[in-house]
């Protein structure tokens, strides 16, 4: 959504030249969230021509319909949102069915608790620390402690699953993003396409800014463990 879609392959080929070995793709059905900016053609499209891992978030109403059409494309891992899954345990395992990894996506009020009875389902987790559909909006401040409970929150069901963060994951709240337990981060139009570097530069930023959040997390867990 945040990528120059007039000229996707270029942006593609910066990424992987900076080493990113993930893309994230946001694919909307204009109805679950008001907005559209990439269809299914453009993943099948842009598939052959890099082999960077597909990692797709689908904020659409009918998930089942998209898991098949996206995981026929080869994708790595899918997340779907627990908001409009009507049937989550059996979206989840059709998506697993495929051999892709299957994630449930959160939006920032959503509580922990609806993967109560997901978890052995999962193999990653979504928190939006935005409401989804657009770009450039800011955190919403509860998120981030969010992020921070659902770690706690796995680690008290003794499961290890990485947290992907999602929404205004800027060079400034990475590092608070990752001390608070994000694994996987959505890079957009604060990080990786921030207009002021060069796809290499912002990815040397946010790698530094990473390093610093898990410098604080390594200080945090060590806190806690005694």
């Amino acid at each position: 959504m945040c990528a120059d879609l007039c000229n996707l392959e270029t942006d593609v080929r910066e990424l992987e030249a900076a080493g990113i070995n993930m893309l994230h793709f946001d694919l909307m059905d204009a109805h679950f969230v008001p907005n559209m900016p990439i269809g299914l053609a453009l993943i099948e499209q842009l598939r052959p021509k890099t082999d960077a891992a597909f990692d797709v978030h689908l904020m659409v109403e009918n998930n089942d319909f998209f898991v098949d059409a996206v995981a026929a494309v080869g994708v790595q891992q899918i997340a779907v949102h627990v908001e409009s899954a009507t049937h989550l345990d059996r979206t989840l395992s059709l998506i697993q069915a495929h051999g892709v990894k299957a994630g449930a996506a959160l939006n920032p009020a959503t509580p922990l608790s609806a993967l109560n009875y997901v978890l052995d389902r999962l193999d990653f987790v979504l928190i939006m620390t935005v409401n989804p559909g657009f770009a450039g909006q800011k955190v919403v401040p509860a998120t981030l402690r969010k992020i921070a409970e659902c770690r706690t929150f796995l680690d008290a069901h003794a499961i290890d699953l990485p947290i992907e963060v999602d929404g205004n994951v800027s060079f400034e709240n990475i590092p608070k993003m990752v001390s608070a337990g994000a694994d996987i981060l959505v890079g957009g139009t604060s990080s990786v396409f921030q207009k002021s570097g060069s796809r290499a530069e912002n990815v040397q930023r946010i790698q530094q800014a990473i390093t610093l959040g898990l410098t604080e997390r390594s200080v945090t867990d060590r806190m806690r463990h005694g």
